[in-house]
């Protein structure tokens, strides 16, 4: 297993905040992030936040737990298939007591039972376990669910709630060893929190609204938050109110009879973890550090001062190369092989860029908080489309948006007006390619890669799990990415009426992990195929057609990254740029002996970013 290496951050991390956990006392305050560290923060005084220790893991860290018993006690939980047990005393520095190592999958949540004692972890493979965590001994499961677990709650009583991407929420009691309760829903559950009596159980469903249950997990109220996915929520010290934190880029404040009380928009919060405690309100943040608010008036106390710079996305217009950025700027550098590059930056947003496009210098990126915003010197930003957006493309003059709702949306490339929306996928798009002649290719959770037009699409073909990623050469060959940690290529041609169809289709493996970006160089007949994976492997694929469906293909490491990859751009037939969360940034061509392509210059973003701070556009 590789292990992230990214330079350390002066305010606290690297790269975006995936979770954050306030002590009981509020005194403490834990942040996750995907460089890989958990900073604890001394919030005593909450307007001035100080680091008081860095503790790491091999992969990004997704959550972590404070001991109810022992205060000193935190539990971290990582994408190593790891969770780690600190102990932080009020002085001296952090020691690691234990780490339980035998898990099968990425860690997705921690809790503690009430003894402080036993520990439950909920993974991506679906499973609830529970462990003795200073002894390091597994202790049995406490549920299980069909798709990825995804977050666990441990009431003041020892009742264990746990809810996952299946839409199952269970209720378990390890010591009566009893049925759970089982509550099912249609849509995703990511999220879910005991009140602080633990007499009722929130959970936030996928289609933006947070129920109340009861411990049997009949429903009190349905609370309607938002159009987008709600993702997190956390209670008041008097269980009076909530916070949820939502897809749309907001955290939103309720009185526990479902009155909205306030909502709080920063391009800057990523409200996939809210937690709350002593009256503060710590938030996630795509920048530096954590988010701290008074949870009576929702007022920021304290915020991030740095932004990070991961690549998210990345488009070709002419001979320049455009890359979006964790912190809303878009870089721009020729799209060459230079070994140094002068970059020129536009500053969109203080939010990340989730997709772009550009044509004609005309920039168009897709936000978090579900805008595109086009940049032509001035800034202009379209209505809310509901939820982010995590592709764009150009389907001949139309512009077109998907998002985490798997609806699809035509814009006036001009005005930015909606002309038509429509519900193609089943899951979020995450990928779209435009083709040569009309249409284009579109990737989604719903495991599909479809082709087609805005509303005449047909599926291609599907994979185990998600597809993060499709990408195509002209309109003969097409490639996906997906997180069954395989890649698909595919042979198209038109039918008479233009419909899109696959003549040969192949599997090709290697990674270890999921697979997150794709290319496709060289010629139709003879082409390659790249593509990078969250084991920060870059991996290269030949592809003769001749061996037909039945054979898997396994793949070449080319390059490994201090992190995950994160997107690819097609400069041309023969290269491509290749982007990792280190910030690093590749181009790959094609050899001229016919051989491997090869990595023929590499730039780090971060540096590109230092030394045009102020060049152009509007202050980055």
């Amino acid at each position: 297993m590789h292990v992230i290496d990214m330079p350390p951050a002066a305010s606290g991390h690297a790269a975006p905040l995936t979770h954050v956990a306030l002590r009981d006392d509020a005194r403490l305050l834990a942040s996750c992030s995907y460089d890989g560290t958990v900073v604890v923060w001394d919030v005593s005084d909450p307007a001035r936040p100080t680091r008081t220790a860095t503790l790491k893991h091999r992969r990004l860290v997704n959550a972590s737990a404070w001991n109810p018993a022992a205060p000193q006690l935190l539990a971290t939980a990582s994408a190593d298939k790891t969770v780690s047990v600190w102990r932080l005393p009020e002085q001296g520095s952090a020691s690691l007591v234990n780490v339980l190592a035998r898990h099968t999958d990425d860690i997705n949540s921690v809790a503690w039972m009430p003894d402080g004692d036993r520990l439950i972890c909920v993974s991506e493979d679906g499973r609830a376990t529970m462990w003795d965590a200073i002894g390091g001994r597994f202790l049995g499961e406490v549920g299980s669910h069909e798709a990825h677990c995804m977050m666990v709650s441990v009431s003041p009583e020892g009742l264990v709630a746990t809810v996952g991407e299946d839409g199952l929420v269970a209720v378990a009691d390890p010591d009566l060893g009893a049925d759970p309760f089982l509550r099912r829903y249609e849509s995703s559950i990511e999220g879910c929190a005991w009140s602080g009596d633990g007499e009722v159980l929130a959970v936030t469903r996928d289609d933006g609204a947070v129920d109340l249950l009861t411990k049997k997990l009949d429903l009190l109220r349905t609370v309607e938050v938002s159009t987008s996915a709600a993702r997190c929520v956390s209670w008041s010290q008097d269980d009076e109110q909530f916070v949820v934190g939502a897809y749309d880029g907001a955290l939103h404040f309720f009185a526990v009879d479902g009155e909205r009380l306030h909502r709080v928009d920063d391009a800057r919060i990523w409200p996939r973890s809210v937690s709350a405690a002593g009256g503060l309100v710590a938030a996630g943040s795509f920048w530096g550090s954590p988010h701290l608010l008074d949870f009576a008036s929702a007022a920021e106390i304290a915020g991030p001062v740095e932004p990070t710079h991961g690549p998210n996305a990345m488009a070709v217009d002419g001979n320049e190369l455009y890359i979006g950025c964790d912190s809303g700027t878009v870089v721009v550098v020729p799209a060459g092989d230079a070994p140094r590059p002068r970059a020129r930056l536009i500053g969109l947003t203080e939010g990340p860029i989730l997709s772009l496009a550009v044509r004609d210098g005309v920039v168009y990126a897709g936000t978090y908080a579900g805008h595109v915003v086009r940049y032509d010197g001035a800034v202009l930003v379209s209505e809310q489309l509901g939820a982010p957006l995590p592709s764009l493309c150009f389907d001949g003059e139309t512009l077109v948006a998907g998002t985490y709702n798997g609806e699809l949306f035509s814009l006036d490339r001009v005005t930015l007006a909606v002309a038509e929306r429509s519900q193609a996928h089943g899951g979020s798009v995450k990928s779209l390619t435009a083709l040569p002649g009309p249409g284009f290719l579109s990737a989604a959770t719903d495991r599909t890669v479809a082709a087609g037009s805005f509303t005449g699409r047909v599926t291609l073909w599907e994979h185990g799990n998600l597809v993060n990623a499709v990408a195509a050469l002209d309109e003969e060959v097409a490639a996906s990415a997906s997180r069954d940690h395989t890649v698909k290529v595919g042979r198209l041609a038109r039918t008479p009426a233009g419909e899109v169809q696959v003549q040969a289709l192949q599997t090709l493996i290697g990674p270890d992990e999921s697979v997150k970006c794709v290319a496709v160089l060289g010629t139709a007949e003879s082409p390659f195929v790249l593509a990078g994976s969250y084991d920060f492997g870059l991996y290269v694929w030949p592809v003769r057609w001749e061996d037909g469906a039945s054979v898997l293909t396994e793949g070449h490491l080319l390059d490994v990254f201090g992190q995950g990859l994160s997107c690819m751009a097609q400069l041309d037939a023969s290269t491509v740029a290749v982007a990792g969360w280190d910030g690093r940034i590749s181009i790959v061509a094609c050899s001229a002996d016919g051989g491997l392509p090869r990595v023929r210059a590499s730039w780090n973003v971060q540096d590109l970013v230092r030394g045009a701070r102020g060049t152009e556009g509007r202050n980055a």
